[in-house]
């Protein structure tokens, strides 16, 4: 069944008609009754007048209720007066039918496209801002007043209780086809007519369900592949999202069956406006959803190709990558590998620049793979007491790259403006604090997710220098052999150590139990791993020399009992490195 609803903007929704006259509602009815056979649901019960032979008549259906929207159930039943014959439904039974149905419409993920000219004057921008909100609302309302209306003209039973559910749609889009430059066009043409996305809004809270729950496996990375030339995008079924990954700039095409990949990446990534991506070639792309057909066995977890002196990330339309996570590993996944081609060091880590009450600050990169334990140590400091901790400044949340700047320093720049973080580890309520702005994504199954913005765009691409570099132990237990912090002074013993890439998976991939991964980062670092072990060993040399500190800390995250009280613990003892720094400063 499709999980996607898609309604066409640009009209104001004031008329029930617009409704049930639409293609959204007739598939809607059709797709719900196709779920409704296959669980030989007691509901299709309540369907035997509107059934001829094996099949339905949808549109009967429909036309009950439109005039059920108007008229009491009696009303119709006693009457031919309204354009069909007399019909026979037991008035309890189709109300089941109504609710099953108006609570089908809010478990689909529904998206409002609006083609618009992209407006270059921020005055127009902002007009048309109010529109789409305007849009969003009247759509809302007046699917809520037809559901209530229909309920007590079947029923004659007001609500005793008014719950505002949210059923209109999640998020909206502002699109435009643009006119690329040839100059700056690859030989796949079909690239460039699709429509790309200029504008993004969200009425919260934005709740998504996928058909998988974790990411599986590590892309290959392949050059020369001719793939450009073996598809070609429906411009009626694909969409383009400019981004910004970092300072690079990257196209992310994705089939519709997708699009809330493309709303997560919104609240994920800088958004990259027209005067940009088309003035200048992207430095990579990803497409998402391609006929699985053209992918080789060892591809079907989606695989980066080297093509037409770019990198491009492939993944195919099957249902067991349909988790955003492989949307945003293999585009961090690209980036990783345009950095390394540029001489610079991808990092699979943290960074915060951390400031007490006090003005002394420091900063902090912590470096470790997917459930170590980074982002619930940098989040727990904002639980200390306030009045030592006075900002967590986060330029890094999961993926960023390490730069030689003129003079010779290492300094750090990031890649998202937002998190991609488990629910379960974070501290109770945290994410729900942020619930207008985030998105959440299978929230009451393992490895719940939820994408919220916490940076500003510059704050993130600014050139970052790092004081301590230390890698995330989320497995050992705290003892007096096994501090809560290491120090590291041997810069080979530092190499190992991080290069190594110890963790106790927390079931956000396919693995289990104690796993190593090189550099904790199987996004590019070991797919190119000599490359990578070059520049790697470059960068530490050079951060030994200006003094920054290496270490292990211990957030024990993998280890059950300790998911809030260890990251807690190791958030404590960073507050008390930069307070002893003050004292040795003074």
């Amino acid at each position: 069944m499709d999980r996607t609803a898609i309604v066409s903007g640009g009209k104001a929704f004031t008329n029930v008609s617009q409704v049930f006259q639409s293609n959204t509602l007739f598939c809607l009815v059709k797709d719900f009754i196709e779920t409704l056979k296959v669980r030989n649901s007691p509901i299709l019960k309540s369907l035997a007048f509107f059934r001829d032979g094996a099949e339905y008549t949808i549109q009967s259906i429909i036309d009950v209720m439109y005039l059920l929207n108007l008229h009491t159930i009696e009303e119709i039943l006693q009457s031919e007066l309204f354009g069909i014959r007399k019909i026979d439904i037991h008035p309890e039974s189709f109300a089941v039918f109504v609710e099953s149905l108006y609570n089908y419409w809010r478990t689909k993920h529904r998206f409002l496209i609006q083609h618009q000219p992209y407006p270059y004057s921020d005055d127009n921008q902002i007009a048309l801002d109010y529109m789409l909100f305007r849009q969003s609302d009247d759509l809302k309302k007046l699917i809520m007043e037809i559901y209530r209306r229909i309920m007590f003209h079947l029923t004659h039973k007001p609500f005793k209780v008014l719950h505002h559910l949210p059923g209109g749609i999640q998020v909206g889009f502002m699109v435009d086809r643009f006119k690329f430059p040839k100059e700056n066009r690859l030989p796949n043409s079909s690239l460039y007519e699709v429509p790309f996305i200029w504008k993004t809004f969200y009425e919260p809270p934005v709740i998504f369900y996928t058909r998988s729950n974790k990411r599986v496996g590590v892309f290959p990375v392949k050059e020369g592949k001719e793939m450009l030339s073996r598809f070609n995008l429906n411009p009626g079924k694909w969409y383009g999202f400019p981004i910004w990954v970092g300072k690079l700039l990257m196209m992310i095409y994705i089939y519709q069956d997708y699009l809330y990949l493309g709303a997560g990446l919104m609240n994920l990534f800088e958004i990259a406006h027209p005067d940009v991506f088309l003035n200048q070639k992207p430095d990579g792309s990803v497409l998402f959803g391609l006929d699985s057909s053209i992918f080789e066995e060892d591809e079907m977890h989606g695989f980066v190709n080297y093509e037409e002196g770019s990198y491009f990330g492939f993944l195919p339309n099957v249902a067991h990558i349909d988790y955003f996570g492989y949307m945003k590993k293999m585009t961090l996944t690209v980036h990783n590998l345009i950095q390394m081609d540029r001489g610079n060091l991808p990092i699979h880590g943290a960074l915060a620049k951390i400031t007490l009450s006090n003005g002394v600050n420091a900063t902090f990169m912590l470096i470790g793979d997917s459930g170590a334990g980074k982002s619930e140590t940098l989040e727990a400091i904002n639980k200390l007491d306030p009045s030592i901790t006075a900002e967590v400044e986060i330029v890094i949340d999961d993926m960023g790259s390490l730069h030689i700047d003129e003079k010779d320093r290492v300094y750090a720049e990031g890649t998202e403006v937002g998190a991609f973080v488990r629910l379960d580890d974070l501290q109770p309520g945290y994410a729900y604090q942020a619930m207008d702005r985030s998105i959440f994504i299978n929230p009451n199954i393992v490895n719940a997710r939820v994408i919220v913005p916490f940076s500003n765009y510059p704050d993130v691409i600014t050139q970052t220098p790092v004081d301590y570099l230390f890698y995330i132990n989320n497995y050992e237990e705290v003892d007096e052999s096994h501090p809560i912090l290491s120090f590291i002074d041997d810069i080979d013993q530092a190499y190992q150590v991080f290069s190594k890439g110890a963790r106790m998976a927390k079931g956000t991939t396919d693995e289990k139990g104690l796993t190593y991964s090189y550099f904790a980062n199987p996004f590019g670092a070991v797919q190119k791993k000599e490359k990578h072990e070059k520049i790697a060993r470059v960068f530490f040399q050079k951060m030994k020399a200006q003094k920054v500190q290496f270490g292990v800390l211990r957030t024990r995250l993998g280890i059950e009992g300790y998911e809030q009280e260890g990251p807690l613990e190791a958030a404590k003892l960073i507050v008390e490195l930069i307070q002893k720094r003050r004292l040795i400063d003074s």
